[in-house]
């Protein structure tokens, strides 16, 4: 892959939290296009093997960790932004149990704001990435014909989530869309008032579906995982009440990140990473004709997703880069697939 970029050839990219499904993808990524990567772990000695991987795939001193056992403290990335050109922040919130939203946004917005003042630091700064999600534009809702702009904001969930009623299905995810929802806007206003000497831009991940990088030491984490629960049979319940919505395969999601690092003309966007719709259904019948000497668990079909979302732009840079559209829903279950 070549890419023609406001980075200078052979620039350095830190990646935060290297070592997720999404972010490992992403150091891969930016290898492949010729830049070095810097990622950050909480844990050194349980994360050799990314080393050990991408000095196999790339040649030595192309990659390198750091490690940043508690993100969330004082001035915890100033070591790591040292000499960078660009940074992808995948860091994030996981828990998609959190019921305070309110007290969640407090506890993480400070690392985002640290990480954008310690950028400014550095010299050599051109492109600032981070990290949203899906839900923090719209709450999924089978069969719902709804628009999603660019700057739609999930009002839904704020509101179910401060709210003492309301359909417990919906509330069960409003506390975790509301934080994901709040904490862009607030860091979209930081950005704002601050005027970065470097581009910003988020990235607003569907469901990531597709392959994991290295199986063996990172397993079928995440979303990804999920559609193994569908190939073993495993955690009916919870796949059952999930409502039909987009996902985006990891590769593209990963490339969109290179995408939003190197192309000067993007800039204060959200980029939607929506590359086809699924539900748990429609995995159950792919993995049924991929697998057709294997039961698998039946799931309701609880319909399709009829939201009409502005994910053209981010299509548009992912065939700037050399890729011709979005990976299908069918193609990205096969390449989780081969994990297993």
């Amino acid at each position: 892959m070549t890419v023609t970029t406001m980075l200078p050839p052979d620039a350095l990219v830190l990646v935060t939290a290297a070592n997720g499904l999404v972010a490992s993808h992403v150091v891969d990524r930016l290898l492949e296009a010729g830049f070095r990567v810097r990622g950050t772990v909480r844990d050194l000695n349980k994360n050799k093997w990314m080393v050990s991987l991408f000095q196999t795939r790339y040649g030595p001193d192309r990659f390198a960790l750091i490690e940043v056992p508690n993100p969330l403290a004082p001035n915890a990335w100033d070591a790591s932004v040292k000499d960078v050109s660009g940074i992808a922040h995948v860091f994030g919130a996981t828990d998609i149990y959190t019921q305070d939203y309110e007290q969640a946004v407090a506890e993480e917005l400070p690392a985002h704001i640290s990480l954008l003042e310690a950028a400014v630091q550095e010299p050599r700064m051109k492109a600032f990435v981070f990290t949203s999600s899906a839900w923090a534009a719209y709450t999924p809702m089978a069969n719902n014909k709804t628009k999603v702009d660019e700057w739609t904001w999930n009002s839904t969930a704020i509101h179910l989530a401060s709210s003492s009623d309301g359909d417990a299905e919906l509330k069960f995810f409003a506390n975790y869309m509301a934080l994901k929802t709040v904490l862009e806007q607030r860091i979209w206003a930081y950005i704002r008032s601050r005027r970065f000497p470097y581009t910003c831009n988020s990235i607003l991940l569907a469901t990531v579906i597709g392959n994991t990088l290295q199986p063996r030491e990172l397993g079928m984490p995440s979303t990804a995982g999920m559609v193994k629960w569908v190939y073993d049979g495993e955690n009916n319940q919870i796949l059952a009440a999930m409502q039909p919505q987009w996902c985006v395969d990891t590769r593209d999601a990963a490339l969109l990140y290179v995408a939003a690092l190197t192309t000067l003309s993007v800039n204060q966007e959200r980029l939607f990473a929506f590359g086809d719709r699924y539900s748990w259904f429609k995995v159950a019948q792919i993995l049924e004709e991929m697998f057709p000497a294997r039961e698998i668990m039946s799931i309701p079909d609880r319909g399709w997703d009829q939201t009409q979302v502005c994910n053209q732009r981010a299509e548009l840079l992912l065939k700037s880069m050399g890729q011709g559209g979005w990976t299908t829903l069918k193609e990205s279950v096969k390449a989780g697939s081969e994990c297993f």
